[in-house]
């Protein structure tokens, strides 16, 4: 069974940096595509950082200050966030396909 636990959210000054971590089991990551996406209240998912065995996406709006990365050896995906926005503030969630697997999620908080 595949599991997915996120950690790294908290909150943070506008401009600030964090760095989420998502944790899989169950299944190995180097033919899986990983992402991120993220929830704001009142608002739909939305994907923010994908990432394949060749390939990389990212949502325009955090481009230049998202990275993600993934080490398959330790079967982790990871999302920089630097220079952080308050509209950056969202519960964000960790994916994988193919299968539909979601984290449970974290929270980032970005204050003004």
């Amino acid at each position: 069974q595949v599991q997915l636990v996120e950690s790294g959210g908290g909150l943070v000054q506008a401009g600030g940096s964090l760095r989420l971590s998502c944790a899989a089991s169950g299944r190995t990551l180097s033919s899986a595509v990983m992402g991120w996406f993220r929830q704001a209240p009142g608002k739909e998912r939305e994907a923010v950082a994908r990432i394949s065995w060749n390939a990389v996406y990212y949502a325009d709006s955090v481009k230049g200050r998202f990275t993600i990365s993934r080490d398959n050896a330790k079967n982790t995906v990871n999302l920089q966030m630097n220079s952080l926005k308050p509209e950056d503030t969202a519960v964000y969630y960790c994916n994988l396909d193919p299968g539909g697997y979601w984290g449970k999620g974290t929270l980032v908080t970005v204050s003004s």
